[in-house]
Order: structure tokens, then sequence, then C-alpha cells
């Protein structure tokens, strides 16, 4: 029960930040020159959310994660995995409902679905960035080589701060199935959840079996 606690507290608090950095009018610091620093805000929060429940369930925060480190075999129960998308998912809802009705006041306004000519370079940057992701969290957080290191949470931070540097701008940039479901109850239109599932969750299936290629014996 304590890991699943924690999946929902770490998973609560990513996605609270992230609506609030980003939604039009919440009380954040949205307008220039701030703008820049709502991935900073959003990677420094789950660095600090990682190092908080690392070694209370393994801070996935992220079902792709979730599902590459159920795939990396050793390091996770096949009984945990679902109870952990459950609390990561809830957790998401929650923190997309309390930013969108008790803190803003609105969802994201005139949010358009993305035109056909986006939606495969967004499911790309969905599916690379969440692969890099995946590859970061399994080589820091569960191998042999790394066990005890005390940067686990900065990498894991500082990869999410480059991916949603990288992607702003494309309408792409959740990396998280989780955060994805967020952002459609925060007023995305519906049409684009498909990417922010198929991608990353693609994402983190490669980034399990590129793993195995690199620790062969772990």
């Amino acid at each position: 029960m304590k890991a699943y606690v924690t999946e929902f507290i770490g998973t609560f608090f990513l996605v609270l930040t992230i609506a609030l950095s980003l939604m039009p009018g919440a009380p954040g610091p949205l307008g220039p020159p701030f703008a820049v620093l709502a991935p900073v805000a959003i990677g420094s929060v789950l660095m600090a959310m990682v190092f908080m429940g690392g070694h209370v369930s393994g801070a996935h925060y992220n079902p792709a994660v979730t599902v590459a480190v159920l795939l990396r075999g050793k390091k996770m129960a096949t009984k945990d995995f679902v109870p952990y998308l459950i609390a990561q998912i809830a957790a998401a809802a929650l923190a997309a409902v309390i930013a969108r009705y008790a803190i803003v006041g609105h969802g994201f306004i005139d949010a358009k679905p993305l035109p056909s000519d986006k939606l495969i370079p967004v499911l790309l940057i969905e599916f690379l960035f969440t692969f890099a992701l995946a590859l970061v969290v399994l080589n820091v957080a569960t191998t042999k080589g790394t066990s005890g290191n005390s940067f686990y949470g900065l990498a894991i931070g500082f990869m999410v701060v480059g991916g949603v540097i990288a992607a702003s701008g494309t309408g792409g940039g959740a990396l998280n199935p989780a955060v994805g479901i967020a952002l459609i109850l925060m007023g995305v239109p519906v049409q684009n959840l498909w990417l922010f599932i198929v991608g990353p969750l693609a994402g983190g299936i490669a980034a399990a079996a590129v793993f195995k290629i690199q620790n062969p014996d772990d």
C-alpha cells in the first residue's frame, strides 16, 4: 500500500505543477519572461518527488515508466502493475480537476485538435523522449552498476526538463500517459489523447528492450 500511496502523491504533484505552469490564467508565472521556467518547474518538482519516493515505490509516476520497469524484470512484481497504473491515473485526474475547477476556474482556452500534418511529428516526439526518459530511469535507478547513487533524481528531472523544452511549441511533450489523460480533462481535445498514450507506451517498451541489450547480466 505504501508504494501505491507514494505513486499517487508523486504523480499528483507532478501533474498539478504541469497544470499550473501551463494553463492560461493560472496563478503561476506564465507570462514573459517567466514562461520559459515552466519546464524547469516541472522537472524540478519531478526531481524532488523522485528523491522523495524512490526508496519506497521506485518513483515511476508515469505508466510508461512502469511498463518499462515491469518488462525490465526483477524490479517489480506483476501484481503491482495494475495498482501502480490506477494510482498514477487517479492522481493525474484529481490534479487536473483541482487545477481546472478549484484553482484556475477554467481549462485550456480555445484548444483545438492537432492538424493532420502534426500527428506523426508529435507521436514521434512522445515516443523518442519517453524512450529516453524510461531508459534513463532504468539505467540510473535499477541497475547494479548504479546502485545507491545520489544522482538518480537529478538525471530523471533534467531529462524531463530537456524533453519538455525540446518539444515546446509542437503540441507534444507529455511523455507520460497519465499526463496525457490529465491534459484531456483540462481541455485539450480528446482526439489528441491517443498520441499521449501510444507514443509514451511504445517508448517505454523500446527502452526496456534496449536496457536488456545494455545490461544483459543485470
